[in-house]
């Protein structure tokens, strides 16, 4: 007798929470012999697993807490609108993937309706970075914290939050990385007197790009002046192609403008060190063994919020090995000078860049599991729908 279907609601709004959603439920469909349905809200990743999006996702791709205030109105009929999609599903088991200012509220409105559904939550809301007390109000409306960082379990523990599972990180297991990191690491140390080439990565959405490009073209001058000739590769987005172009347009020496995954990670595979926006990106340099120094220029209104963090450090990979790793420079401090000698010191066989490898080594033995992050995940989805008896033992 085949096993029963599986409604399973999904909500992703933005392109990494997309395919981490993808990726559970290609698991989940692997391990479950019935058929597994989805509704809600996702991109090209979960519409290949077979959902029909509620909306284009993204609606919900913004930045920092000005944008989220300017388009209010619009979250808030989002926000109605797929909860009450969601509740006329009546699914067996609610996915929020990361975006918590859409995905909790929704998640809570869910729960009202529906107080038996189950809840996982995928991604961690930053819990330890600020407005701790966000942990225990999830009890509320969630049931497993699915977490891709080593030391959220414990956190969450502390804060009094839901059960947290660690399950690992996308890019540990994306063969592009995998495969870069080990021809970076059989390619050895830059050699001396060799033309250098760094990395140019100034965000992926409109504000970062205006506001750290020209700092990085000022960084492109002097560093050419102090050392030579040097190669700068900048992979792009597609949609800040046309902006990237009009800023470097004046730049003395030009970058190489990069598009797609596999110039991406040729770049990456090429690169003696490179100069990066904070943000998810810099854990994945880490991991791939490139040496990076890392700026950003924060929201107006996060720098006015600023006592309010708690954690010590925005570079993921300091956070991961509890120790400052990877130079950062914030807001005012974002100027060329320190940021060129940086790059000048990682770009060769220098102690900082040995000093820098070992703690990447450290960051990936931290974060690598056996098992795929979306199996781990899956399982851990499964046992929640045995627990509540929605499924019977497998």
């Amino acid at each position: 007798m085949s096993a029963r279907s599986l409604k399973i609601a999904v909500i992703a709004g933005e392109v990494s929470g997309d395919l981490l959603g993808g990726d559970l439920v290609a698991a989940l469909k692997a391990r479950y012999p019935g058929p597994v349905e989805l509704v809600g809200v996702g991109g090209e990743a979960l519409q290949a697993q077979g959902l029909k999006s509620l909306f284009d996702f993204s609606e919900l791709s913004v930045m920092g807490l000005t944008q989220v205030l300017a388009r209010l109105p619009r979250f808030i009929k989002l926000i109605s609108w797929t909860a009450e999609a969601i509740i006329a599903e009546k699914p067996d088991l609610l996915l929020i993937v990361d975006s918590p200012d859409f995905t909790h509220r929704v998640a809570k409105k869910v729960r009202k309706a529906l107080p038996d559904l189950p809840v996982v939550d995928y991604v961690c809301p930053s819990v330890w970075a600020w407005k701790e007390y966000r942990a225990r109000d999830m009890l509320a409306y969630v049931d497993r914290v699915l977490a891709i960082l080593p030391f959220e379990p414990e956190v969450m523990e502390r804060l009094g939050g839901p059960e947290t599972r660690f399950v690992g990180h996308r890019l540990t297991a994306y063969p592009k990385l995998v495969e870069t990191r080990a021809a970076r690491t059989a390619g050895g140390a830059p050699v001396e007197g060799a033309t250098r080439t760094v990395l140019l990565l100034p965000g992926s959405r409109k504000a970062e790009v205006a506001t750290l490009l020209p700092i990085f073209g000022e960084v492109v001058h002097q560093f050419v002046e102090r050392n030579g000739p040097a190669r700068f590769l900048l992979p792009a987005v597609p949609k800040q192609v046309e902006r990237i172009r009009a800023i470097t347009d004046a730049w003395a020496v030009k970058p190489e403008i990069l598009l797609g995954e596999e110039d991406k990670w040729r770049a990456f595979e090429a690169a003696d060190a490179a100069l990066a926006a904070s943000g998810t990106v810099i854990l994945e340099l880490a991991l791939a063994g490139i040496p990076t120094v890392s700026a950003y220029k924060a929201d107006w209104l996060i720098t006015f919020l600023r006592n309010r963090i708690k954690v010590w450090s925005a570079a993921l990979p300091n956070i991961i090995a509890d120790y400052p790793v990877v130079p950062e420079y914030l807001n005012d401090a974002v100027r060329p000078g320190p940021l060129v000698r940086w790059l000048e010191r990682l770009s060769a066989d220098t102690l900082d860049r040995r000093a820098m490898l070992a703690g990447f080594d450290e960051v990936w033995a931290r974060m690598k599991t056996e098992t795929a992050p979306g199996e781990a995940a899956a399982a851990v989805v499964l046992d929640l729908l045995r627990q509540r008896g929605v499924v019977s033992s497998l």
